[in-house]
Formats: structure tokens, C-alpha cells, sequence
């Protein structure tokens, strides 16, 4: 391969600061893998809860972190054929199509640092061929990381997962990088009343430009479920998105969403972090789901959102608010813990 050693941000210990370092790449790649050059990564919450070790140990360690980027394709290895060298591709964590190869492993220290399908702290990276989609020069390079996670999990959280019909009420807990596009999808369906709730002023009034009809900050409010009950009814919410994480908060979501709705989980909780419900709902028309990207299919979806971007119908105005370089990714991983920013990108 042309490129012998890159740049790469290396979890080395869990609730530890990622080491930069340079790292040695493999001697050739192998079926279905496909070496890019990478221009800017989003940093998204599955990588803080990855070095949070929110999951419990890692026995990966070490190993590369990120999953959603836009790249330039420098090689491609034997068996690939839906991208080619010099094409500009979205890297993103959902399969897509093409082949899903053995994934790479690079050298550091004197050590075997291990990588996923797809990595995207760093400069060069080998991406497993179904881990990338091809989109076009003329699109602005730093919405598509955008593209890899948060816009098209919000797209599939309202497509597939809660399946909002026209004029249903729907309520979004945690209106960050996802939940605000969840915010945006919900209003472009045609739901309505469309609540986004946050501890963050400016995330709420941000929730209000994407297309919320009410917005709340929760921490200001008495009774954020009475609030909500004023608004969609006593009975509560068709549709509650969780995408905090929070224990309590998904407990809250349950609660509000009226006995023939749904309760969408988008975030996480902490391992060990207990949820506790009321079930018997479950067993006639009331739905609690997980959701898993949103189920999206990003050889479909990530086009159908860029022909949205480019004819006006949703905005990706704003999401990014900060850059940080490589080697200032832990000031970036420490600005994303806080929850006053909203996308971050490296640019590499």
C-alpha cells in the first residue's frame, strides 16, 4: 500500500485520554478492505460511552474509535467494486452494500492495536467496503459526517422505528445531534404537536428552528410531564424518543406515551443503570422499542437525505458548531462530555 503509517487517536485504557500516535498500517489490504484518506470525523456519544466503559470492560484494548466520516478512497482491495480510487465516500457504522471484510489490525508500540469495520480517529484508515457510500465533491465535506450517524438514525427513528403518521403528537427527550434531526423529521411528516425537551437553552431553542411547535428546558420547569400532558393530552404522546440515556428520563418517556403509543429508545444507559416499568401496557397496544441506528439502509437513506439537503426540505444549518484537530481530540471528547456543543467534527 502507498501509505505505510498514519495518524491515529488510540483508546488505550478505559475513563483514560486517547493516546496520538503514529501507527503502522498493513502491508496490503485484503478482500472487501479499502484504504481512505480521511477529512473530517464526527465525534458521536457511542465513543464517550466506549471510553466511559459504560458497557462494561474492553477486551479489544487497544484500539481504534469513530464511525462516522467523510473519506477519499485511495485503494481498494481485491473483491471491491462499489467504489474506486479519488471517489469521496460517507463512512458510517450501519452496513450498507458491498463486502463486509476481516477487520484490519495496525501496529503500535510493539503492539496489536484492533479496529472495527469501520475507524474514523484518525488520518488514514482501512474501512470494510460496506461501512462507505459514495457521495458527490459538490456536497459540502462537513455535513457528511453528519450523514454517518445522527441524521440518518433520526431519519429511520421516524421511518421505521416509530412509524409517525400525519398529525401525531410526538415528544423528543435529549435534542442534540440526533435529537434535533428527530425533531426535524417528525415535523416533516406532519406530526403535530412536536415537543423537544433538553437541559440546555440553546439546544431547546434550536429544537423551535428545526420544527418543534414547543420546546422546553427541563431543568426550569416544576413538572416536565404535567407540562406535556397540557400540551398533547391527559392520555399522553403517541410517540416518546428517549436519545439521553437516562434511566430516569426513559422511565419519564414511558410514562408519558399514551397506552396505544410508543416509546423509542435512541440512547444507551450505563451498564448496571436499571429501568423500571410498568409492563401490562406491553400486552395490548402500548410498544417500548430499541432502537438500532434507526434500522437505516445507508446506500438508500444517505441519498435521499442529501436530494432533501440540496431542494430545502431539511437543514443541516448549525449542527456543527465545533473543529478541533487530531491532535486536540481529547479537548473535543472533554467539550462533548459537557453537552454545550453540538456536532463536533476533527479535522484531519
Amino acid at each position: 500500500m502507498q501509505i505505510k503509517t498514519t495518524t491515529a487517536a488510540i483508546l488505550v485504557e478505559q475513563k483514560k485520554p486517547l493516546a496520538v500516535a503514529e501507527i503502522v498500517l498493513p502491508a496490503e489490504l485484503s478482500f472487501g478492505q479499502v484504504l481512505v484518506k480521511i477529512l473530517y470525523s464526527g465525534i458521536c456519544g457511542a465513543q464517550l460511552n466506549e471510553i466511559a466503559g459504560a458497557k462494561g470492560p474492553d477486551k479489544f484494548l487497544p484500539h481504534l474509535l469513530g464511525h462516522e466520516a467523510v473519506a477519499e478512497v485511495l485503494e481498494i482491495g481485491p473483491g471491491v467494486k462499489t467504489v474506486k480510487p479519488g471517489q469521496r465516500v460517507c463512512l458510517h457504522w450501519r452496513p450498507g452494500t458491498g463486502l463486509q471484510c476481516e477487520p484490519p489490525k495496525y501496529g503500535w508500540n510493539g503492539q496489536v492495536v484492533n479496529a472495527g469495520w469501520v475507524t474514523t480517529f484518525c488520518r488514514h484508515a482501512i474501512i470494510s467496503e460496506n461501512r462507505m457510500t459514495p457521495v458527490a465533491d459538490d456536497f459540502d465535506p462537513r455535513l457528511v459526517p453528519l450523514l454517518g450517524c445522527a441524521v440518518t438514525t433520526a431519519m429511520g427513528v421516524i421511518n421505521n422505528d416509530a412509524h409517525v403518521k400525519i398529525g401525531q403528537s410526538v415528544v423528543v427527550f435529549g435534542v442534540g445531534g440526533v435529537g434535533l434531526n428527530i425533531v426535524q423529521f417528525a415535523a416533516l411528516v406532519a406530526a403535530n404537536p412536536v415537543i423537544g425537551v433538553d437541559i440546555n437553552d440553546e439546544k431547546k431553542d434550536m429544537a423551535l428552528k428545526f420544527g418543534a411547535t414547543h420546546a422546553f428546558n427541563s431543568t426550569k420547569v416544576q413538572d416536565i410531564a404535567e407540562e406535556i400532558k397540557k400540551i398533547v393530552g391527559p392520555g399522553g404522546a403517541d410517540v416518546v424518543i428517549d436519545t439521553t440515556g437516562n434511566a430516569r428520563i426513559i422511565e419519564l418517556c414511558y410514562e408519558l406515551t399514551h397506552a396505544d403509543g410508543r416509546t423509542i429508545l435512541v440512547g444507551v444507559p450505563s451498564k448496571g443503570d436499571k429501568v423500571s416499568i410498568y409492563t401490562l401496557p406491553l400486552h395490548f397496544k402500548k410498544v417500548l422499542k430499541g432502537s438500532e441506528g434507526g434500522s437505516c439502509l445507508p446506500a438508500l437513506d444517505i441519498p435521499r437525505i442529501i436530494n432533501l439537503v440540496q431542494k430545502g426540505r431539511v437543514s443541516l444549518d448549525g449542527l456543527v458548531t465545533h473543529e478541533f484537530a487530531l491532535e486536540d481530540i481529547n479537548d473535543a471528547l472533554d467539550l462533548v462530555r459537557t453537552g454545550q456543543a453540538g456536532r463536533v467534527l476533527i479535522k484531519m
